[in-house]
């Protein structure tokens, strides 16, 4: 849509690109900014012409830049990822659970998903579940790092300062050899997911599930092994910030949430078992 309180727009080409007078605001994908009215914005700074690279498999693990499609991260890990990284299996079914077409894949990026910080934000919970760390550029010229679950601080609302600007997404190498699975539920077939529970397990045993969607901001519970079924059902369903809208109520969303959660656990170990 045509967004008429905009009046200027900057290609950013180095890090004093990124300086905002008021009004402005960074834009990469802006399938967000571009689907409804933004008073309060009057310019774009644009952070695609900051040529950042997508993808870097680095000694760490993998770097995932900011301003780098959901389409092209599809691609590159159903195509080049290292064959060990099982784990980026997890992104064909969080980009899945996101309301929105392939179309739409091929202009949003992975780090909008996550600055937009919705509860149902797939990339969010792809992220989280995988100890993803974002790298943010503060603008006194230093940076910091801060978990991707922790960034999220509630339903469209995340701990970046006027100024900060997410610069990357690492996810670190002892994360991308494990079993992964995805979960959802939501009252319409083609509605924004109700409760999205994801979670991988490590290959020295260790687990995650993460619950977001049904909750305001990831909740992260961790394991030291597969739990058992009471052992996950109490987890879950003590944790906070479920909530109620018109897409499910919060006793509905916590319900939900526990059935989901227990389907990976017996996903997991039925592959365990089968690999003894």
């Amino acid at each position: 849509m045509d967004i008429t309180t905009v009046t200027s727009y900057r290609a950013a080409h180095t890090r004093a690109d990124l300086t905002l007078t008021p009004g402005e605001v960074v834009i990469a994908g802006g399938t967000w900014l571009m689907s409804e009215p933004q008073p309060a914005t009057t310019g774009f700074v644009d952070l695609m012409t900051l040529d950042w690279p997508d993808l870097e498999v680095t000694p760490e693990g993998l770097r995932i830049g900011a301003t780098c499609t959901i389409a092209r991260l599809l691609e590159w890990a159903e195509n080049d990822a290292p064959a060990p990284w099982t784990s980026l299996a997890l992104a064909r079914p969080a980009a899945d659970a996101l309301l929105a077409s392939f179309k739409i894949w091929n202009t949003a990026t992975v780090g909008g998903n996550v600055c937009q910080a919705f509860a149902a934000g797939a990339m969010i919970a792809m992220l989280s579940t995988l100890d993803a760390v974002a790298l943010v550029w503060t603008p006194d010229g230093g940076e910091r790092r801060i978990a991707v679950a922790d960034l999220v601080v509630d339903n469209q609302e995340t701990s970046l300062a006027p100024g900060e600007v997410l610069r990357a997404l690492d996810i670190p190498a002892r994360a991308l050899s494990s079993r992964v699975g995805l979960q959802k539920i939501a009252l319409a077939e083609l509605g924004r997911s109700g409760a999205v529970v994801t979670a991988r397990v490590d290959p020295d045993g260790a687990a995650v599930f993460v619950v977001t969607a049904a909750v305001r901001r990831p909740r992260v519970l961790r394991f030291s092994r597969v739990p058992g079924a009471g052992e996950l059902r109490d987890a879950v369903a003590r944790a906070t910030d479920f909530y109620t809208d018109p897409l499910g109520s919060a006793d509905w969303r916590r319900g939900v949430s526990v059935v989901l959660a227990e389907r990976l656990r017996q996903g997991f170990s039925r592959a365990m078992e089968g690999a003894a």
